[in-house]
């Protein structure tokens, strides 16, 4: 059918208006046929669908994106190399994004309760050169640039699920329904998701991606690698009294609220107009089940050095998002019949450089590349990933992260053994599964926090999601899935003492008791979207799937 169906929004994006899809095909479904389709508009999609224009005009392209406008759901600290964005727009510092700082000082703290001391700066973590920038501001930026090549952009679209020709491979994906009530209804609004065809389908939904895992399991694309690891970042936006910051600043701490067996660190991201980036992150590879990650940042925020400088100050926005941060070692085949995998949701984050945009832009504009030269065939796109700098890059500090998991003494001394001899190391430390790593708390001593009183805002969670402006329908079905809600109450409560309610930074999970007994009650209109529940989960039975498009969080330059 016509691509040009969908009448233009101010702009030139492309509306989406399910009463201008008329032709049908032979399927149950409308259908819309592209050459490539790209899942997420993230950097790594959109620089792969502007590289692929470049190199070849001619094909068509377009990108799915579940949120109300393309940024809405991305979240990231975020400092870059610029290096990739400059080869892919040469000209862009003459026109650069609306929140965008040239990198100034650089600061790494250990921090102990009631102060720190300052450490030299990592090679890794020194930024000269690099840029502070809103990673959803630098993507809205992007988002017309791909157009005006010929990019179409769909914003509000979920993919739901694959879709798959006769011989099993991907085909393309399905967008969900719309207008669907919680019992499975249809609503007065009621649209049939389209079907969205291509001869290839680029995947770059992020850390943890919905039909990522699908994927991986259906084509056994992680059976030579380990698990793939993650940290969950959480991040807040401040306007501050004039005068506290100074832009380009950028200071990264590890230590207390921490303690040495869990892996923790924050960052602090001095922008202009008075306004501060700051967040913290905690490895999902924690074995205490009454931590929360949540709690743990507000604690950091209240330390005597981070309270001097937010006291005063207003939140502006707030959110949370898993961090993929496996490595080199958990990396999964890349490629699959009909599909290819890039950027975070292949796990190329280089953790000791708390970076990822540059590896997803060269990911993007490299398998757009590939593409070109293999006439649209993913085979080959794994090897030359592995054989590219990006991989070059994640194999130097492959053993960094996971030596972490023997205490923060044992984890800093291997680091500076692995940034001396340049990851030359001949051994390879192995990750495992971030949910395995839970003990159960009739085996576990917690550490004492030693936390302090907070008094800094939000007060709790479910004031921290009114910053994160999330929206979705209350009468839409459930989008966290618990396959055997009884385990909840029963073994769960027993074992772990309901881990979901304390890991979820949106305060999704709750037991309650009521006449009919203990349940578990699903606030899933307070989601984030973090993907933290699916990863965490000791039983591996909440399974997240995509709500309704359009839904989620609307982050403001976060």
């Amino acid at each position: 059918m016509r691509r040009d169906a969908h009448p233009a929004r101010p702009g030139g994006r492309p509306a989406y208006n399910p009463g201008a899809f008329k032709e049908m095909t032979m399927s149950d479904r409308e259908v819309m046929e592209y050459d490539v389709v790209t899942v997420g508009a993230g950097p790594a999609g959109l620089s792969f669908a502007m590289r692929l224009k470049q190199l070849r005009p001619e094909l068509s392209v377009c990108v799915i994106e579940k949120a109300s406008a393309v940024g809405a759901h991305i979240l990231s600290g975020a400092v870059i190399e610029p290096q990739p964005l400059d080869e892919l727009l040469p000209g862009w510092r003459d026109n650069p994004p609306p929140v965008c700082v040239p990198a100034g000082d650089d600061e790494f703290w250990l921090l102990s309760k009631t102060g720190g001391r300052k450490l030299p700066v990592p090679p890794g973590m020194r930024n000269h050169g690099n840029f502070i920038v809103s990673l959803g501001a630098l993507c809205a930026w992007l988002a017309p640039q791909a157009e005006a090549l010929g990019v179409e952009i769909f914003p509000g679209f979920a993919a739901a699920e694959p879709v798959f020709d006769e011989s099993g491979a991907v085909a393309g994906v399905r967008i969900g329904d719309m207008g669907i009530a919680r019992d499975g209804s249809h609503k007065p609004g009621y649209t049939q998701g389209i079907d969205i065809r291509a001869k290839v389908t680029v995947l770059a939904e992020g850390a943890r991606g919905h039909l990522t895992k699908q994927l991986v399991k259906r084509f056994g694309l992680d059976r030579d690698s380990d698990p793939q690891g993650y940290s969950i970042g959480i991040k807040e936006l401040w306007q501050l009294p004039s005068g506290r910051t100074k832009p380009g600043r950028i200071v990264h701490s590890f230590g207390w609220p921490a303690d040495n067996r869990t892996y923790g660190g924050s960052f602090v991201y001095h922008l202009e107009n008075d306004q501060v980036a700051i967040g913290y992150v905690s490895g999902l590879d924690y074995e205490d089940p009454r931590y929360q990650p949540y709690e743990a940042f507000q604690q950091w925020k209240n330390h005597p050095k981070m309270k001097a400088l937010l006291e005063g100050g207003n939140i502006l926005s707030a959110g949370a998002r898993a961090i993929v941060t496996g490595g080199y070692q958990s990396l999964p085949k890349v490629e699959m019949p009909g599909a290819l995998l890039i950027g975070d949701t292949a796990g190329l984050l280089n953790v000791p450089k708390v970076k990822g945009t540059h590896q997803a832009f060269r990911s993007g504009m490299l398998a757009a590349e590939h593409l070109v030269t293999s006439d649209l065939s993913p085979a080959g796109w794994d090897a030359r990933l592995r054989a590219s700098p990006a991989m070059s890059e994640l194999r130097k500090v492959r053993n960094i992260k996971p030596a972490f998991k023997k205490g923060l003494w044992f984890g800093l001394f291997n680091a500076a053994w692995e940034t001396v001899t340049g990851g030359r190391s001949p051994w390879t430390l192995r990750n495992k599964a971030d949910w395995s790593s839970l003990e159960k708390i009739g085996h576990y001593e917690s550490p004492k926090r030693d936390y302090v009183d907070r008094t800094l805002p939000p007060r709790d969670r479910l004031a921290g999601v009114y910053f994160a402006a999330t929206e979705h329908d209350e009468d839409q079905p459930v989008h966290l899935h618990v396959l055997d809600p009884q385990i909840c109450v029963t073994r769960c409560a027993e074992e772990y003492a309901n881990p979901c309610t304390r890991f979820c930074p949106a305060a999704v999970y709750e037991i309650v008791e009521d006449g009919a007994g203990k349940r578990l009650q699903i606030n899933a209109a307070n989601c984030v979207h973090c993907k933290t529940c699916d990863i965490k989960d000791p039983y591996q039975i909440i399974n997240w799937v995509t709500p309704e498009g359009g839904s989620g969080p609307n982050y403001q330059n976060l």
